[in-house]
Formats: structure tokens, sequence, C-alpha cells
């Protein structure tokens, strides 16, 4: 049986090989072995322009969106906040359009830590741009620091991983509205948002945490279900 290809989205970062330093189209490797891992077909999309988004949902059988600087806050017509680093217009652009188009088309999507807030804005929803500010701490922000979330039991993402989880997942922006036709499905301790699905999707997934550093994840084998 041939493996879904499934689409994986990038940067276009200034890169160093042998003596030569050229802008590449870069991917961190976890995402492409997880998809492997679990079946599928790895391709990497560059953020190039809007043109070939129809080619793309036509052709691919999922998309991964995945993690990567914080999304501009223009995006959803926000204030920028000095504190969140630079964005990157041209790939919010792109993914923006991306999900907007998988969503519409019912092709399955994981949509992993900036991923999901991509998904939630190109949804009509909005961010916090600087959570620590909004919470008094730093707790979501620390790396390396584990804490459990709930897990909706009847979602999609409830029945791949069940009711709790514990995730090591930093960030410094969360969802503040929900984008239209999506619902929260995993929380922290204090309610922040780490989990959101699209309702009546095939599969349309966003998650806070990075399930693709983990050797065995189930959440990238239901999305392989989903996407077969």
């Amino acid at each position: 049986m041939s493996r879904p290809l499934i689409g994986i989205t990038a940067y276009f970062e200034a890169a160093r090989w042998s003596d030569w330093v050229r802008e590449a189209v870069l991917s961190p490797p976890s995402y492409a072995k997880a998809v492997d891992r679990a079946g599928g077909a790895p391709v990497v999309l560059p953020p190039l322009g809007l043109h070939a988004i129809d080619d793309y949902v036509r052709g691919l059988r999922g998309v991964v969106l995945a993690g990567g600087v914080e999304v501009d806050a223009s995006a959803y017509n926000g204030e920028r906040d000095d504190r969140v680093p630079e964005s990157q217009p041209h790939r919010d652009r792109f993914e923006l359009a991306l999900a907007r188009a998988a969503v519409k088309a019912d092709v399955p999507i994981l949509a992993i830590a900036r991923g999901m807030h991509v998904l939630n804005v190109a949804q009509g929803g909005t961010l916090i741009p600087w959570l620590p500010e909004v919470l008094g701490n730093h707790r979501h922000a620390e790396p390396g620091t584990p804490h459990t979330l709930q897990i909706s039991v009847s979602s999609k993402l409830g029945k791949a991983v069940g009711d709790r989880v514990e995730v090591v997942a930093p960030h410094h922006q969360s969802v503040r509205r929900l984008g239209n036709g999506l619902l929260a499905v995993a929380w922290a301790d204090d309610q922040i948002v780490e989990g959101v699905e699209v309702q009546g999707h095939r599969f349309g997934v966003g998650v806070q945490w990075h399930p693709e550093r983990d050797v065995e994840d189930r959440l990238f084998d239901a999305f392989m279900e989903a996407a077969r």
C-alpha cells in the first residue's frame, strides 16, 4: 500500500554548508521522522507565494503545521509586543492560507505549537501576544519544565492520547479567542488552552506541545490513520 503524502511547513533561513552561507528551506528532521514512523511520506513545503496552495491541498493527504517563531500580531489585528521575536510575514501568509484551504477541503491537519496558533488565527481567532504578562509568571515559558494537561475524552485528541498527558511545551503566546468552528479540547491547570480541534473535520487537531519529539507518539498514528 502506498504511503500518504504529508506536507510539512518550513522556514526560509540562512544556512551554512562547506564555505557557503545561503538562504535555505529548513525543517527540523523530527517532523519528517515522525511522519515516516507513522507510515507517511513527508514532503517539506517552502513558504513561497500562495499560487500553489490549491495544488498542495489536492495532492496531499495531510498537512503538518510545524512549530516556529510566533505569529505576527497583525494577522489577527492585534498590537505587536516588543518582547516577541521578529516574525516571518511570508511564512504567516503562506501557512494561514494553507490552513484555511486544508480546513475547507477536509484535509487532515496536525498543527503543532506555532501551528496551533496559525490554525486558530486562520479561523478568525486571536492570540495572547505575551502570556507571562497576563499570568504574572513565566511558568509556561520555562524550557524543560513538564506539566500535566486535562484532555476531553470525547475529542479526537483524547481518543488518541488519553484524558491526561504530561508534556513539555514552553511558549510565550497562547490562544485568546477561539477561531470559528474550533473547540478547546486540552487545558493546563490554569485553564490555558493547549489543544484545539476543528468541529466536524475529518482530523483537524492543534496542540501546544511537540509530539514529533516522542518516538512512540500516538497522535501522529491517529493523524496518519485519518490521512489514509
